[in-house]
């Protein structure tokens, strides 16, 4: 399923020895049973099943301190389990309790530029349903289409325009389990609407309005940031932020019954001008990334105690 026996032709053009230091993708298997394993593997080492999972972005890491009496399992000690490669994600599972429930926070997302096949995408995702998680918060760095965005604003999620998703590269390609989720997925109600009011509130009794948005959201394939003219259709086509992940996480989720709430964190301001001198960064991220983590985690743990309530 899913192609289970890729082998990525990066790890090809390197030696086994460099391909180990940079942490290679591995290969990985997105069927049900192979999940099943990684769970049981986990089960066995945590104290209590999570029922709400959290993706940190990039230089969102330390959301995780927040989690009382966590426990840690690296990514590369996980069977079956991707390993991630980019700064400023730490590549850890932290399991624990935040705002009054049993949490699984992933300190580091797994992006396909990196070279993984879907399989590294769907099986976090997956893996979290069948360790007991029904709520998804997700946070993201994103470049600030809209030009009434200012760095360091958050914006939540109301809705998302999945670029790859448009040209046949939908994170969900492939033969379908039913035993994860219908063929067929809705997305009109992507972003959980009860969540999101919830936050809304929140944010008003915190009193963070002014830093506070709601908009959509772009991904995009990324390495690379948007060039100028791309940014223009973007906004064009209605888009806030851009970015390069969420949405295919989002989409799994959403397969697999799992309610969503995400934000985005502005790090960047994006280009419209080819005669502008800005340009996007990956150290400008994590610099914004860490002035905004204690607002966000305050705000996630409220959030997490207001569910089932």
């Amino acid at each position: 399923m899913f192609n289970r026996h890729h082998h990525n032709v990066a790890s090809r053009l390197v030696s086994p020895e460099v391909a180990a230091q940079l942490k290679m993708p591995k290969n990985l298997c997105a069927s049900h049973e192979a999940i099943q394993k990684t769970a049981n593997f986990i089960e066995d080492r945590i104290k209590a099943k999570p029922t709400v999972g959290i993706i940190c972005g990039s230089g969102l890491g330390k959301l995780a301190s927040a989690v009382r009496n966590p426990q840690l399992i690296k990514y590369e000690d996980i069977p079956n389990f991707p390993c991630t490669n980019v700064i400023g994600h730490e590549g850890n599972l932290i399991f624990g309790e935040l705002g009054g429930k049993s949490v699984m926070v992933m300190q580091g997302r797994f992006h396909l530029y990196e070279g993984y096949g879907v399989e590294a995408i769907i099986i976090p995702i997956r893996l979290m349903k069948l360790l007991g998680v029904d709520t998804l918060l997700v946070s993201n760095a994103a470049g600030g289409l809209n030009r009434n965005l200012k760095l360091g604003d958050l914006v939540i999620i109301k809705d998302h325009i999945s670029l790859p998703g448009l040209t046949l590269k939908n994170v969900l390609m492939g033969p379908n389990d039913e035993r994860f989720g219908t063929r067929f997925v809705a997305t009109s109600d992507a972003y959980d609407v009860k969540l999101r009011r919830a936050f809304q509130a929140i944010v008003q009794q915190q009193g963070h309005s002014k830093i506070v948005h709601e908009g959509v959201y772009v991904h995009i394939g990324g390495p690379t940031y948007e060039s100028p003219a791309e940014n223009r259709m973007l906004m064009l086509m209605g888009a806030d932020v851009v970015g390069m992940s969420t949405v295919p996480e989002v989409i799994v989720a959403r397969h697999a019954g799992i309610r969503v709430f995400a934000i985005s964190l502005v790090t960047n301001i994006s280009v419209l001008s080819e005669e502008s001198t800005e340009k996007a960064n990956h150290e400008e991220v994590l610099h914004t990334a860490a002035t905004r983590t204690e607002i966000l985690g305050t705000l996630f743990t409220k959030l997490i105690a207001q569910i089932y309530t």
